[in-house]
């Protein structure tokens, strides 16, 4: 049988001694790590079957960083992380998102090997695809309406305006459309040319409605909060390699709209007052 290669990483010596000499009774073939820094280097130089890892070396969830190197390199890999802390199964039930299985030191070998035997029979389902934040603002629009309207109704000021829901959310999906087309386009952070009829009409639109411009400030950011909720809803699935820029190109075009639908609710505004004393 191939021998079981493994990455063993801890900042006890002793512990490392220990379990390296007893999974080599094994048969399995241990390369040793005592830092993540030394860890994220033989991650990047060779291939493992199993990663075994301290959670806490010297800090609190160090391990976790580890984990998350070998899953991004390496994703058939079985990962264990282990831990003195005896409440550590209570308390980082959330690693298990990226790790495998978590032990509680001391624990017996025959632990160890029985869960590394298991991990060369079970094969690991495929990693879900990764999604653009464009597509899965696209794909959840009307989750995020949803969520957007529930906040806008625990407002006093903003529920004291009589509308039905589809009155006080019509405007949101070509808003959100604008967002997605500029998230699909150009990559430029920030644009001198933003324009956008949808932004015009909304403010125009509020005006009529018995807006304020401070409740359209206050709509648009929790518009800006509902979209960043979406993202967070979906980390499993969502490209990390354009989340950085995405938010901020969200943030700035949620910005560049609320600017204009300001100037254009303003501008009614004075359009009105204008007749009135004109009258």
């Amino acid at each position: 049988m191939t021998r079981t290669k493994i990455l063993l990483v801890d900042d006890d010596n002793d512990d490392i001694l220990l379990t390296r000499k007893s999974l080599e009774k094994e048969n399995c073939e241990v390369v040793s790590a005592t830092s993540v820094t030394e860890a994220l280097r033989q991650i990047a130089t060779q291939r493992f079957d199993v990663l075994i890892t301290d959670l806490h070396m010297p800090e609190p969830g160090d391990g976790f960083a580890v984990v998350t190197a070998m899953r991004h390199s390496q994703p058939d890999v079985l990962n264990l992380v282990c831990s003195s802390y005896p409440d550590v199964q209570k308390s980082m039930a959330a690693i298990l998102l990226q790790a495998d299985d978590i032990l509680v030191k001391p624990f017996p070998v025959e632990q160890l090997t029985a869960l590394i035997d298991k991990g060369r029979l079970t094969s690991k389902p495929p990693p879900p695809a990764k999604e653009s934040v464009a597509s899965i603002l696209d794909r959840d629009v009307a989750i995020t309406i949803k969520r957007w309207l529930s906040r806008v109704e625990q407002i006093a000021e903003l529920a004291a305006i009589p509308l039905a829901a589809k009155e006080r959310t019509e405007y949101l999906p070509a808003m959100i459309g604008n967002i997605t087309a500029r998230l699909r386009a150009a990559r430029n952070i920030e644009v001198t040319d933003c324009a956008s009829p949808t932004a015009t009409a909304h403010g125009q639109l509020r005006y009529r409605q018995g807006y304020t411009a401070p409740l359209i400030v206050q709509e648009s950011r929790i518009l800006q909060v509902c979209i960043f909720e979406t993202i967070e809803r979906n980390l499993s699935t969502v490209d990390f390699t354009a989340v950085l820029p995405d938010i901020m190109i969200i943030a700035d075009e949620v910005d560049c709209q609320l600017k204009q639908a300001i100037e254009s609710f303003l501008t009614t505004q004075r359009g009105e007052a204008a007749l009135a004393s004109s009258a």
